[in-house]
């Protein structure tokens, strides 16, 4: 493989930094406000079930996560629930597009040796809302490393595709560098190009698929796990 890539490409949230903690964090803060109108496990599944019938419409992201929300705060409560509480759902959301940015252990190091060698384009390929997604990058620090940012609306065989081809390199020539199987993994190596997953500690349940094998993935459990392969 080493051979062949020309662009290394990372997965952001939960590859780069943190970013599900966060949101789970919001999600309890959240469930607690709805207390008076159904248990934390049913407000989060009716939460999950708004979030899947939204994706067409809002995508990912803080802001597709706050409407959902409320939606979902509507619904429970019977339309009941107070113009305060919306108030207080609309911060929590808000709160997640002002996290802090805390880069995972060696992120920021392997980057540093990956630029430095100048052997490979290096890109950020990740999904969401463009402006939340180009100001956590830029709050990072990291924007300095990468020839290319990528922000899809979804991470799907189409979009990887539309990446290569702005990229003029052919999948054989790429790789993708993600915790998620489902979103960082299977799609590029549908297309014929390489992909090596690092795991996260939590998953947002939409984005878990069986674990599989594949003789263009490769599985490591740290970022500088990567300076042994390139």
């Amino acid at each position: 493989m080493k051979e062949l890539i020309k662009v290394i490409a990372f997965d952001a949230d939960d590859t780069l930094w943190s970013n599900e903690p966060f949101f789970q964090e919001i999600e309890k803060q959240y469930t607690d406000l709805l207390k008076p109108y159904g248990t934390s496990e049913d407000i989060s599944a009716a939460l999950f079930q708004t979030e899947m019938n939204n994706l067409k419409y809002l995508g990912y992201g803080a802001k597709a996560f706050t409407i959902s929300m409320v939606e979902t705060a509507l619904h429970v409560s019977g339309q009941k629930i107070s113009g305060t509480d919306i108030q207080h759902i609309i911060e929590l959301g808000k709160s997640l597009l002002k996290m802090p940015i805390e880069l995972l252990p060696g992120v920021k190091e392997t980057l540093k040796v990956l630029k430095e060698k100048g052997k490979y384009k290096l890109v950020v390929a990740t999904k969401g809302d463009l402006l939340d997604q180009e100001n956590k990058l830029e709050r990072s620090g990291l924007a300095s490393y990468f020839d290319h940012i990528e922000v899809m609306s979804d991470k799907t065989e189409k979009e990887y595709q539309r990446m290569l081809n702005i990229l003029q390199i052919a999948p054989s020539e790429f790789v993708m560098i993600g915790n998620s199987l489902k979103s960082d993994i299977q799609p590029v190596l549908s297309l014929g190009g390489y992909g090596i997953h690092i795991p996260f500690e939590v998953m947002w349940k939409h984005e878990v698929v069986d674990t599989f094998t594949h003789d263009h993935l490769i599985q490591v459990k740290r970022v500088d796990e990567l300076l042994t392969l390139f």
